[in-house]
């Protein structure tokens, strides 16, 4: 499997078999995760999903920023603590990404779990003469890592007439950041310096390698986080260990609406349970999957509602598939045969998710030609099935499940029904269409049966 490497700009390898160790930059917890979060996080979903549908073991760090300016601001704005904000929202998290089907990680560490570390981390760094104590903190020297902007490809020199580097007069240099932050604001921590909290970038970096050791397979992120968030991470880590960091960058691009990038400052960010609510958990899923990762995409109702007729068509091709029972067949298993391997050939080149969704399309489309020409036998169904399933679970689609019970109630209504139009009692059976309509129970007559799909009701559905 390749990989587009950000910091090489050429597509890498992952060269272990065995196992593939992750670190992917999470949310700072001071507000509602939004669908650009999402994004990030169902690519790398769907990575983890193929690497172990593929007998690859996994190791998928995320973190949480919970001390963080934003988080302390919020609480100050609320009259509650910090620590009350990050917990809230951290719920919140994982209410909305589990509705979204995603598999949690290896570990979830905190920030604020990690203080020790974070202090024995920042002492290497002063005693190696990379870091230094100012007035307001500690800083790292970025003129001691000659390498610095190797991410982002910015150079110093542009970078220090630049406009987004903070001006503090306590620093040595105008690039140098804060690694260890003074303050006597609540959440503090005493520290060989004085009492405070840490920098954003030297959290990352301590986490990371705490929990998967020096040089692991691949460290993501949204492409927003690759300056300065990730340039700083990798100087005070190739600083601090004097080895390489990570083998490969993974950026994904960001959610723009009407083109404009996301902004709580022009009030059009989309709350991930704002977009659960409408869209529901497999239309975003293809939304977010719909363009290469590294791509921007464009939040819009439109293609929202795309989706919602592609889903359709799969929900079609699962309920077919179950209750398939035709004596005519085709021979399929070479058609299936080639989309599989085109499904695994998109993915591993690169994560294409949106050929990935191409071959798998083409497989619903198949199945539901089939259907159609009264061709679906119980053996071609086995073969769909099996593809169909493992396909879906790679991609995080979910057809919302049915217990026993339901099932059998709505087969005795179909009965009545074909029991009500064969006797010409056409209101009865019409009637309990209708029901079944209400139960988002739709019917598909097929000559000789009338087969039934239950479709995810989805509030914004065209």
């Amino acid at each position: 499997m390749n990989i587009q490497d950000t910091l090489s700009n050429t597509e890498q390898k992952l060269d272990n078999s065995e196992k593939i160790k992750i670190y992917l930059c999470g949310v700072t917890v001071y507000d509602e995760s939004h669908i650009g979060h999402a994004r990030t996080i169902i690519v790398f979903d769907v990575l983890r999903k193929y690497l172990e549908s593929k007998k690859v073991q996994v190791e998928l760090i995320q973190n949480f920023t919970d001390v963080d300016d934003k988080i302390i601001n919020r609480a100050k704005d609320e009259k509650v603590s910090a620590q009350e904000i990050s917990k809230r929202y951290i719920e919140n998290y994982f209410r909305d990404f589990d509705k979204l089907n995603i598999q949690r990680a290896t570990n979830y560490p905190k920030a604020t779990e990690h203080i020790e570390d974070i202090i024995e981390f920042i002492k290497k760094l002063i005693d190696k003469e990379i870091a230094y104590v100012s007035e307001n903190g500690v800083y790292f020297s970025v003129s001691k890592f000659p390498e610095y902007g190797k991410l982002s490809k910015k150079k110093i020199d542009e970078l220090k007439s630049g406009s987004r580097i903070q001006i503090d007069e306590t620093k040595k240099d105008p690039l140098d950041f804060a690694v260890w932050k003074f303050s006597d604001i609540e959440p503090l921590w005493d520290s060989p310096w004085g009492k405070g909290r840490p920098g954003w970038h030297i959290e990352c970096s301590v986490m990371s390698m705490k929990y998967l050791g020096g040089n692991f397979d691949i460290h993501g992120g949204g492409r927003d986080l690759i300056f300065p968030h990730h340039e700083n991470e990798i100087a005070q880590s190739e600083a601090h260990s004097d080895g390489k960091f990570a083998k490969i960058w993974m950026h994904v691009g960001m959610v723009t609406i009407t083109g404009e990038k996301m902004s709580k400052s022009l009030g059009n960010t989309k709350s991930i349970k704002h977009v659960l609510e409408n869209w529901g958990p497999n239309i975003i899923r293809l939304f977010c999957l719909s363009g290469h990762y590294s791509k921007v995409i464009d939040y819009s109702e439109e293609m929202l509602k795309e989706n919602i007729t592609k889903w359709r068509q799969v929900e079609t091709c699962y309920f077919e598939l179950i209750h398939a029972n035709s004596n005519e067949q085709e021979d399929i298993s070479e058609k299936i045969k080639n989309i599989s391997s085109e499904f695994d050939k998109s993915l591993e080149d690169d994560l294409n998710t949106h050929l990935a969704l191409s071959a798998f399309f083409q497989l619903v489309k198949e199945t539901n030609r089939l259907a159609a020409s009264e061709k679906l036998g119980i053996e071609n169904a086995q073969i769909i099935m099996k593809e169909f399933e493992r396909i879906s679970n790679i991609l995080g689609l979910e057809i919302p499940k049915m217990n026993q019970e339901e099932k059998q109630e709505i087969d005795n209504m179909i009965s009545n029904r074909e029991r009500f139009r064969e006797e010409k009692q056409f209101e009865k059976a019409d009637q309990i269409r209708d029901e079944l309509n209400e139960m988002n129970i739709e019917l598909i007559d097929h000559k000789g049966k009338t087969i039934w799909m239950k479709k995810e009701k989805i509030k914004k559905d065209c």
